[in-house]
């Protein structure tokens, strides 16, 4: 019982977490881009400064040794030997600094039998050095020196041993030149490198960033636009949605005129219910007033308000059932259309099981019909009935694929033929001219027409009444276009 108890109190803390989170990020698009892409120009300048600072302290450091190395080799080049073995230094040294007592730039030249010093070491306590062996190099540091002034001090040492044959036939006399450096010209030198590329970088990174934001607000604009668009929609300044848009967002306006559009649809659509219904409904209702004028007896005048009633129940009825299948949603999933139109055809043959009709499929397998499962069964019952009414033998249902459009599912074609008597050509505007109410309906093939016809415009479809070439009666075509 006590860790069902703890167990909502665990949960509370990640919870309040993640909504103290969702309170601190930003809601605007912009400002969410532009804080990424802050983020991560940041991180980059970070880290390619780091980059360039080690690389120049590596290449500064290689450079030091370079340049130690290049002065060992002048000394090198400049030293000559007395008749007794003495060295002999050179004149004018590769540095000035090496006159100047103190100076941070030294000289030594071990020997096996002494050492001699450059001027500069006149003072400072220098480190000593071994003999190395000939073409020998080394280079390490910083080594702890204390300077004329008797402070403590570090220097990087750069050494090669060399080995002289001109003086004895008999044996080699081996030497070492070391040059050393005061350390704390290569910490300047980093130091005035680091001041200089984190300047720079700080002044690049707020003309990025400045620049981004720009870039950002230029590339938004389109977003805006459409923003723009849609609230002189919303405020009935506009009909639609524009056309000229980018392709990332033309789904998103596409998208948006479908659903203005079939939600004005729908609008009319109920109007035009309310209003046949109004329509329908004042024929019943002056009946009734007609026999209530003429003073009719009480038998009488229920049997008529009993048909009346009767009828305006059916005509009711009838007018809700078409609202409720005229609408459909606009991304329904695909429904499969075979099964649907088996499930009818079984049940018309047993309705016309005297006339013996028999339905043909033709379905595509891979066809589907993208929408509600109940416009599927309205629209294919439809038309299948009217065909089993007037029918003598035959129905064909043929179902394939219609028109393709890039990036769009594709359209859709349904067909119903029958070997009846057919559809004469001038009846056939008639046939599917909307507003035909009750019994006006019956003629050609039947009241499911005008349902048939109400929904395929929902579709944004046609509808095409014509003669079957294969089985001579006539052939209503359903034609959906490609959907989103």
């Amino acid at each position: 019982m006590a860790s069902r108890a703890r167990a909502p109190r665990e949960r509370a803390l990640p919870d309040q977490d993640y909504e103290r989170l969702l309170r601190w990020r930003p809601r605007s698009l912009q400002s969410r881009q532009l804080l990424a892409a802050s983020i991560g120009l940041v991180a980059f300048l970070a880290l390619a400064g780091f980059a360039l600072d080690r690389a120049f302290v590596d290449v500064a450091g290689q450079g030091l040794r370079e340049r130690l190395k290049q002065y060992a080799f002048t000394y090198a080049g400049d030293i000559e030997w007395a008749r007794d073995g003495s060295l002999i230094a050179p004149d004018v040294p590769p540095d000035g600094r090496f006159n100047r007592p103190g100076s941070g730039l030294y000289a030594d030249i071990e020997l096996p039998n002494g050492y001699w010093a450059s001027d500069s070491a006149r003072g400072p306590q220098l480190p000593r050095g071994e003999i190395l062996s000939g073409r020998e190099e080394i280079f390490d540091g910083p080594l702890p020196i204390v300077k004329s002034d008797g402070s403590p001090g570090e220097v990087y040492r750069y050494g090669i041993g060399l080995v002289d044959a001109t003086r004895s036939a008999d044996a080699e006399f081996p030497y070492t030149i070391y040059i050393m450096e005061d350390a704390g010209t290569l910490p300047r030198q980093v130091r005035v490198f680091r001041q200089a590329l984190w300047g720079y970088l700080g002044i690049a990174g707020a003309v990025l960033l400045l620049l981004q934001a720009v870039i950002l607000r230029w590339s938004l604009l389109p977003l805006r636009r459409v923003i723009d668009e849609l609230k002189r929609v919303q405020r009935g300044q506009a009909t639609r949605m524009g056309e000229r848009h980018p392709r990332e967002l033309q789904p998103l306006t596409d998208s948006i005129n479908a659903f203005v559009e079939s939600e004005r649809e729908n609008l009319d659509r109920q109007r035009n219910t309310l209003a046949d219904l109004a329509h329908s409904l004042k024929t019943p209702l002056a009946v009734l007033r007609a026999r209530l004028d003429s003073g009719a007896e009480g038998g009488e005048l229920r049997e008529e308000l009993d048909t009346q009633l009767l009828r305006m129940n059916d005509l009711v009825g009838y007018q809700l059932a078409r609202a409720a299948s005229g609408g459909h949603a606009l991304f329904a999933a695909p429904v499969a259309i075979e099964p649907h139109a088996e499930q009818i055809v079984r049940g018309l043959e047993k309705i016309y099981s005297s006339k013996g009709v028999v339905c043909e499929f033709e379905i595509e397998p891979e066809v589907r019909f993208h929408g509600e499962p109940g416009d599927l069964q309205e629209l294919l019952g439809n038309l299948l009935e009217n065909a089993f009414k007037w029918a003598r033998s035959r129905v064909l249902l043929t179902v394939r694929p219609g028109a393709a459009a890039p990036n769009r599912r594709p359209g859709l074609s349904i067909s119903v033929e029958d070997d009846g008597p057919g559809i004469a050509p001038d009846r056939i505007a008639h046939v599917l001219q909307r507003g035909v109410r009750g019994d006006e309906r019956v003629q050609g093939h039947g009241i499911g027409l005008a349902i048939v016809q109400d929904m395929v415009r929902s579709y944004r479809g046609e509808l095409s009444v014509g003669a079957s070439a294969e089985l001579g009666g006539a052939r209503f075509e359903v034609i959906l276009p490609p959907g989103l």
